[in-house]
C-alpha cells in the first residue's frame, strides 16, 4: 500500500491579501480592470519565504463581480496570468458565483480550499488561511485550517473568531515562519 503524501499549504485570498483593494468610503472591493490591479508591497518577498519554508502556495478567491457582470472573466483572467508570472503561487482556485447561487465553492465555504486540497495532496490541518474578509476566515476554519485575518480597519463585518489577527502578508508569514519554528511541523493553534 502506498503512503499518501500530506502536504502543507498557505492559502491565500486575493483581493487585500495580495493585490491591494479599491477603497470607496472606507470600505474595500476588487479591482475591476487590469490596470487596477497592482500588488501590495512585500507580496512576492513573503510568498517566496513561505514557499522556501516548504508551503504549496493556493490562492483562493471570491469573484461574483464576474457573475454580476462588472468585471468581464477574461480580465480576472488576465489578473491571475499576473500572479502566476509574478508570484510563486501553485494554484489559483476561483469562485465566479455569487451568494444567491448557493455552490459550494464561494467563501464562507470551504470548497475551494478542500477542492484544491485533494488534488494536491494538501493536509488542511497542517495549514493556514490567509486572508481580510470574515468569508476567508470562515472558510479556512470549515476546511481544518488555522487562520490569520488581515485587518486594514475596514467598515465591513469581521471574522468571529481567527487564530491571529495582522497587519499585512508579511506579518502573517512571519508568525505562520515563527510558529513552524517553535512547533516543527505541528501546528499549535495561538488563539487571539
Amino acid at each position: 500500500m502506498v503512503k499518501a503524501v500530506s502536504k502543507r499549504a498557505v492559502f491565500l485570498d486575493r483581493d487585500g491579501v495580495i493585490n491591494a483593494n479599491i477603497v470607496r468610503d472606507n470600505r474595500p472591493f476588487a479591482p475591476t480592470t487590469i490596470e487596477g490591479f497592482c500588488f501590495l508591497p512585500g507580496v512576492e518577498t513573503a510568498i517566496r519565504n513561505l514557499k522556501n519554508a516548504g508551503f504549496l502556495i493556493v490562492v483562493v478567491t471570491n469573484q461574483p463581480d464576474v457573475a454580476n457582470g462588472i468585471t468581464p472573466r477574461e480580465t480576472v483572467e488576465a489578473m491571475h496570468a499576473e500572479v502566476r508570472s509574478h508570484l510563486a503561487v501553485d494554484d489559483i482556485e476561483v469562485c465566479f458565483h455569487t451568494d444567491s447561487d448557493s455552490c459550494a465553492c464561494r467563501k464562507p465555504k470551504p470548497g475551494m480550499l478542500l477542492r484544491a486540497a485533494s488534488r494536491l495532496g494538501i493536509d488542511t490541518t497542517q495549514s493556514w488561511m490567509v486572508g481580510d474578509r470574515w468569508r476567508d476566515v470562515d472558510a479556512g476554519r470549515a476546511a481544518g485550517c488555522a487562520t490569520i485575518f488581515i485587518d486594514y480597519g475596514f467598515v465591513q463585518e469581521r471574522p468571529v473568531r481567527a487564530d491571529k489577527i495582522v497587519s499585512t502578508l508579511a506579518e502573517a508569514t512571519e508568525y505562520i515562519l515563527q510558529r513552524q519554528a517553535n512547533m516543527g511541523t505541528k501546528n499549535d493553534r495561538a488563539k487571539c
